[in-house]
Order: structure tokens, then C-alpha cells, then sequence
């Protein structure tokens, strides 16, 4: 179950921050967006990715995920 912390979280400003994260490790989600169906929820939708850009992800992760 989310927290309070989770749920005061702006997605749009969350959106932004995954996105450019994402650009630094070279790493594009074409379908990166906030979810229109869920504003309550405040859901990012990731979208679908090639194989490649998955595993790139998952080695970014890796390298350098730890918060």
C-alpha cells in the first residue's frame, strides 16, 4: 500500500525527473507519460521497449541504481 509520501509525489514532476534520468544513461521510453486514466493514483505509464533498451536499463540500474 502507497504512503502518504508516495501519494504527494507530483507526477508530472516525477515524469520529468524518470525522463531525464533516463536521457542520462542514454535511455528513451517513447510512450513515458502520466496516465490520464488514473489522476487519483498519480500513475506513470512506462510504455513498451525493445529488448536492448530494457536490458540497458537493467545494467543501468545496476551500475548505479542504489537511492
Amino acid at each position: 500500500m502507497a504512503t502518504k509520501k508516495q501519494l504527494d509525489v507530483d507526477p508530472f514532476t516525477a515524469l520529468d525527473n524518470l525522463r531525464e534520468a533516463l536521457d542520462g544513461v542514454g535511455i528513451v521510453f517513447p510512450s513515458l507519460r502520466v496516465d490520464p486514466a488514473s489522476p487519483d493514483l498519480k500513475l506513470i505509464e512506462l510504455g513498451r521497449v525493445r529488448a536492448d533498451v530494457a536490458d540497458r536499463l537493467a545494467n543501468a540500474l545496476r551500475q548505479g541504481g542504489g537511492e
